[in-house]
């Protein structure tokens, strides 16, 4: 187990010797700058002695040094011991001052740089799984509450971007399991049940053997207390005669390395109590039947060694069946290797024997930390961090072995991380990476072009899903696929949301190309004409000559068959032919278009504030804080004068808030918009429970502001028709929005209509 208390150089005082622990510092890892690491200590002691003069100008300091200055420097210790930079020491030392608001992070930053901010940042942020509810240890072993899906969710976005965060905060929590021992009953079982939950898994996943041990021992013993004490007692009585025994064993294997010329390293390893307790649970068994009391650990230089030291075991003593492990050969999921078996050994004792190499012991203790490629990937390469972080990922999603088949966490794996890129996996385990928002199409694509021209429909995490819902980081998607090659126009549509990607697009667009061209202008004449149609648009009415001419085509069936090779997107032509009437807006024909009425006008011309849940009112600007654009502002209604708009902080707006709250309006600075025009959308859809509300949702996604509702359904039929009328400034949103709609469940026609409502 690590100690780092007791390795700590106290003076007479009950003060650390920081002259001497910079030293012993400095023979755990490689310090480029001593004197940095020297001015952190510094700092964090400066921060403990201004809080403990806060709280009691007559107390001595020296009382409260246990505080964030001396866990700073347990911490330190611990990740010197996994070869931690020294940007993450630093980061460490200063941690719980920043937590404990004795020092402000802005003044890290300042003085140690953004990188050292940025890991006390994330650590911050990790620390809200602190707050948790304490269901029972007998239902919830090794599992996560639901109450934690949020929490763990920033820990993992935490974790991605740099796993020392994830180790400062392993760090963090080995102390405080370590200074609990003093602490009431309460206080000691949910420090355990945090890190027995969380951290002791997590500290499994990165492979960092030694501290996984600790934190299960010492939480076991608060969680379960009585069987902690029963097994710890068993092991006491039999402590002597086992060590005796063990090293006699010992020096037999070192004598048998040494005839073949191994130069080993052989060793008793001491079992854990949580292992042996868990064990007993799993198989049902006693005490005496746990056959690895008795261990011992072989340390070989090659691979070839182990299995030739095995041989030498298995030579000496008889094996036990069914107890025999190869994670040379198999590896575990966080890249433990090791030679594991069982054997009767002298006396007719089970013993257990682990044989590896110096560098898998290595791994086994350090974990992540024994591979250099794991430190600082985002803040030293970017270049290369996307490999990084593919690895890292895998060990996350692997996660869910150790904290059990919880449905909450698993939702939580698959949930909308904010990051540029999603990863998912194929049905065969490999990751691939998606920019965010990236569809089930937009991965066929990026598995093969092949399987992308045959997508028919696709499974992700075993249930089918529409090809234009996005995917999230940790799905698993299976494209389903038909015997033979034939995209869908549809899929380059930007506004149903097939795909995302370019190359998906380029693809799709190649494939249609090498379509005969009289097929890609006949498709593409049927796309505008449905689309004209829709919009009530009269195709005759427009120019399609002159649109065609500012597209950059020679004739209409050039640009009909760009169309349809997918060279070309019908919102192109529609933004088109909207310009040619805004030339002509004078001309009676020109109905087609949006100016049908008057175009609605948001808010002051004069001022450029767009007043929400209103008319049009006069504002103008209080005198008093003087609001400029960009400020937080809001309105206050007064009698006769319009709307008074101030800053949210104005001492007289929250006075007003206090005294009239009634009359206090939301409004925000308006942009030059453009003007919007009233447009009646039919929609016919048959009816069903929630079918407003959807629609209403995707209006409300496309901030459309809805000027009037109407429906009426068909009993017979149970076909309901739904007029709304909204406000629209161009063609092309339109046709998105309408597109939207039609993919609403149960819609069966949306279009735009000339006149009022119609059943």
């Amino acid at each position: 187990m690590v100690k780092v208390r007791e390795d700590h150089p106290v003076r007479e005082d009950g003060t650390v010797d920081l002259d001497l622990w910079l030293e012993m510092l400095g023979q755990q890892v490689e310090i480029s700058d001593i004197d940095e690491i020297r001015r952190a200590c510094e700092l964090a002691k400066a921060a403990e002695e201004q809080a403990s003069a806060d709280r009691d100008d007559e107390s001595d300091w020296s009382n409260h040094t246990i505080g964030s200055y001396r866990t700073g420097l347990d911490m330190a210790s611990i990740l010197a011991e996994l070869q931690q930079d020294q940007v993450t020491l630093i980061a460490a030392i200063l941690y719980r001052a920043v937590r404990e608001r004795k020092l402000p992070i802005a003044r890290v930053a300042e003085l140690f740089g953004s990188e050292v901010s940025q890991l006390i940042d994330g650590v911050l942020q990790m620390a809200a799984i602190g707050t948790r509810k304490n269901p029972r240890f007998e239902e919830t072993v090794l599992g996560t509450g639901v109450n934690q899906v949020d929490n763990v969710r920033k820990m993992l976005v935490a974790m991605i971007d740099d796993v020392r965060v994830a180790l400062i905060k392993i760090a963090e929590r080995t102390c405080a399991i370590r200074g609990v021992k003093k602490g009431s009953r309460r206080k000691r079982y949910l420090v355990a049940r945090e890190v027995f939950d969380i951290y002791a898994p997590l500290a499994h996943r990165l492979g960092i053997g030694h501290i996984k041990w600790e934190l299960e021992d010492l939480s076991f013993r608060y969680l379960k207390p009585n069987d902690y004490k029963e097994i710890a007692k068993l092991l006491d009585e039999k402590r002597l005669d086992r060590q005796q025994y063990i090293n006699s064993v010992v020096e037999l294997l070192k004598g048998e390395l040494q005839a073949v010329h191994i130069d080993g390293e052989v060793m008793g390893r001491a079992k854990h109590i949580y292992s042996i307790w868990r064990k007993m649970q799993r198989k049902n068994i006693e005490f005496s039947q746990v056959y690895d009391v008795r261990a011992v650990r072989i340390l070989v230089p090659e691979t070839r060694d182990c299995y030739t030291a095995l041989g030498i075991v298995h030579g000496l003593w008889r094996n036990v069946p069914h107890e025999f492990d190869d994670y040379i050969a198999s590896p575990k999921p966080n890249g433990y290797r090791s030679l594991h078996t069982a054997v009767i050994g002298p006396e007719g004792k089970v013993l257990e024997i682990q044989i590896r190499t110096h560098n898998m012991h290595e791994e086994a203790e350090l974990g992540v930390c024994a591979h250099h490629l794991y430190k600082g990937t985002d803040t030293n390469s970017r270049s290369s961090s996307y490999e990084d972080k593919i690895a890292w990922l895998r060990q996350v999603l692997e996660w869910h072995d150790d904290l059990g088949q919880s449905e909450a966490f698993g939702d939580m794996l698959r949930g909308d991380v904010a990051q540029d890129r999603v990863y998912v996996f194929t049905p065969d385990g490999h990751v691939l990476d998606l920019p965010h928002g990236a569809t089930a199409l937009d991965f066929a694509y990026r598995v093969h072009t092949e399987i992308g021209h045959r997508c028919r429909g696709a499974k992700v995490n075993g249930r089918i899903i529409p090809l234009t819902r996005p995917l999230q980081t940790g799905d698993q998607v299976e494209i389903m696929t038909s015997n033979e090659e034939r995209p869908r126009r549809d899929w380059l549509n930007t506004n149903l949301g097939y795909i995302t990607t370019s190359r998906a697009r380029a693809k799709i667009s190649h494939w249609f190309k090498t379509q005969a061209r009289e097929q890609n202008a006949e498709a593409g004449r049927h796309i505008v004409e449905r689309e004209f149609k829709r919009l009530a648009l009269d195709i005759r009415e427009i120019d399609l000559g002159q649109v065609a001419r500012e597209l950059h085509y020679r004739s209409v069936d050039d640009m009909f068959a760009g169309l349809g090779a997918g060279d070309l997107r019908q919102s192109q032509i529609i933004n088109a032919a909207q310009r040619q009437v805004e030339v002509d807006q004078h001309d009676e024909q020109l109905d087609l278009a949006l100016p049908t009425t008057a175009p609605r006008d948001k808010g002051s011309k004069d001022e450029g504030i767009r007043i929400r849940g209103v008319g049009n009112l006069l504002t103008k600007m209080a005198s008093c804080c003087k609001p400029v654009p960009g400020d937080p502002i809001v309105g206050y209604i007064t009698q006769g004068r319009g709307v008074s708009i101030h800053r949210e902080d104005c001492i007289n707006a929250l006075a007003l808030r206090e005294q009239e709250p009634e009359r206090m309006i939301e409004v925000d600075w308006g942009e030059k918009t453009e003007a919007t025009y009233p447009v009646d959308i039919m929609i016919e859809a048959y009816d069903r429970s929630g079918l407003l509300r959807d629609i209403m949702m995707e209006l409300a996604n496309s901030n459309l502001n809805v000027l009037a509702a109407n429906t009426l359904t068909d009993r017979k039929s149970n076909v309901a028709r739904l007029s709304i009328t909204v406000e629209i400034a161009r063609l092309e949103l339109l046709g998105r929005i309408m597109d939207k709609i039609n993919q609403v469940p149960n819609v069966i026609d949306v279009h735009r209509q000339r006149s009022g409502f119609s059943a």
